[in-house]
């Protein structure tokens, strides 16, 4: 079976202020999968079931996947200065490590909401998305991704930040403000991959993946509608916060086991507005490779 010859990802550092073509973990499979008829079948099938990905993620957890790391880390050019030491027993240990104290800082301006994942970031600005956003070409809506007209009623018109997570990225998420969750529930689906290259060839995906949806009441930004997207080989997605005690601006809110994955925040119309240059960049197509903490919006 040929392997479809996609476009190369290209993003945008903020940081290093660069355009950089990013070196996809598992590419040839992704492409494989999502860019034939015989592949989709495959990931349809068998792939994107729970029972697959848990089953991957047991591996993931066991100590016979501790010979992974290094290699990976080498790799992907993985900078462990930034990450507390390990040992690592398990490569899943090594996937949900965390950054050492104080490497990164989230903004503490009030009306500042900073970066609630280390990812590749669309943004997207209520009044040019009310029915719609688009994600490289597919186009979802609110209802479609919080489970229900009467759940997104609140959120229509108003402004979106999507953080796509790599598999060699920190896999931890962060709450943007302080403030208490009024609800959470989880919505049922398949475990399809979540990266672009699967995107482009397989319309709908982060509406109909597995996803974990938390309705929060914030400080400085009103009412967010915060979603984990479950995707392939990720078996888990983990809230450590007790969502019925109150959060704090930054405080962890949770994980992806292994596999890439992403998060999407919804907002209150005229609430808070993207960073004009995550704006810019999508408006070009390209995502904007963001660090935890950093602004990304403002109120």
């Amino acid at each position: 079976m040929s392997v479809p010859n996609y476009e190369a990802i290209r993003i945008w550092n903020r940081s290093a202020a660069r355009e950089e073509i990013e070196q996809v973990y598992g590419d040839r499979l992704v492409r494989l999968l999502y860019g034939s008829s015989p592949g989709q079948l495959i990931a349809d099938q068998v792939l994107s079931r729970a029972v697959f990905s848990r089953l991957y993620g047991s591996y993931q957890s066991s100590r016979a996947s501790r010979h992974k790391i290094e290699p990976f880390i080498r790799d992907f050019k993985i900078d462990m200065n930034e990450f507390e030491r390990g040992p690592f027993a398990t490569f899943n240990d090594f996937f949900i490590r965390r950054f050492r104290p104080g490497v990164r800082q989230f903004a503490t301006r009030a009306n500042a909401l900073p970066a609630f994942a280390e990812a590749r970031y669309f943004a997207y600005d209520g009044p040019t998305s009310d029915r719609s956003f688009q994600i490289k070409g597919e186009a979802l809506d609110r209802a479609q991704m919080l489970g229900g007209v009467e759940k997104a009623t609140r959120f229509q018109g108003g402004p979106v930040l999507i953080a796509r997570l790599c598999p060699t990225d920190y896999h931890r998420f962060h709450y943007p403000d302080e403030g208490t969750t009024i609800s959470g529930y989880r919505l049922a689906g398949p475990l399809h991959s979540v990266n672009p290259l699967a995107l482009r060839g397989r319309p709908g995906i982060l509406a109909s993946n597995e996803r974990r949806v938390s309705i929060l009441s914030t400080r400085n930004f009103g009412q967010l509608a915060y979603v984990e997207v479950g995707a392939l080989c990720v078996g888990k997605i983990i809230q450590t916060h007790l969502e019925k005690t109150p959060f704090s601006r930054g405080a962890e809110k949770g994980y992806f086991l292994f596999g890439a994955s992403t998060v999407v925040l919804l907002g209150e119309t005229g609430a808070w507005k993207p960073s004009a240059d995550i704006l810019a960049q999508t408006e070009a197509r390209r995502e904007t490779l963001v660090r935890l903490g950093e602004e990304i919006a403002s109120s």
